[in-house]
């Protein structure tokens, strides 16, 4: 049971960031788009929905069990970005899918080793704003952080592997290609978000 309720806490963190990557679909303005993908963030964090780029960071702290559960995290996002990706594609709204498409095959058409360095790039972020709003002792920090950390790593163009699984859905893009193109994505994440706990723990190391 408790299993089954995580999971589904991580489909509902897929639907946020698919909510969130909805509206940033429909803003003509990327910045505008950028601060109001913040609400799939947000939303994850104040009810404590799971999100794998923001679970993944803490796999170098945890027993080796924790693995299994960001993977089922990983799948709950998919799933629950799925849902809202080709939710989108039977409403009236459809037409945004064309400028997830677009999107899509700006990371087709890029090479591996940059999506690995743009992702590594975005977890660091994700891991600064999700670790602020766990740690943070004051409370507007703990949603700077969350709102800067999205902000920063969209205008940026880094690639987030959760984001992108409600990008190809939307624009209906799964492919061979696509899902190698998410594997790199989710590494790159993975080892993004492992730099700060890790360079934490030598510290404390050190300090010993």
């Amino acid at each position: 049971m408790k299993k089954a309720a995580s999971f589904l806490y991580s489909v509902l963190g897929g639907v946020c960031i698919g909510i969130g990557g909805t509206v940033f679909l429909s803003c003509e303005n990327k910045v505008t788009g950028a601060v109001f993908f913040c609400l799939g963030l947000f939303a994850i964090c104040t009810f404590g929905f799971n999100l794998f780029t923001g679970k993944v960071g803490y796999i170098f702290e945890q027993p080796p069990a924790y693995a299994g559960f960001v993977l089922s995290v990983w799948l709950g996002n998919l799933v629950g970005t799925g849902l809202v990706g080709y939710g989108i594609r039977a409403t009236r709204i459809a037409g945004i899918t064309e400028k997830a498409a677009a999107l899509c095959q700006t990371k087709l058409d890029d090479s591996l080793i940059s999506i690995f360095i743009l992702s590594v790039l975005c977890n660091i972020l994700m891991f600064i704003a999700v670790d602020g709003f766990k740690n943070n002792p004051h409370e507007v920090g703990k949603y700077i952080g969350i709102f800067m950390g999205v902000i920063v790593f969209i205008l940026c163009g880094f690639e987030h592997c959760v984001a992108n699984m409600f990008y190809f859905s939307a624009a209906n893009m799964w492919s061979g290609k696509a899902a190698l193109y998410m594997l790199v994505m989710t590494l790159g994440n993975t080892c993004g978000g492992g730099i700060i706990p890790l360079c934490r723990r030598l510290k404390a190391k050190a300090g010993e």
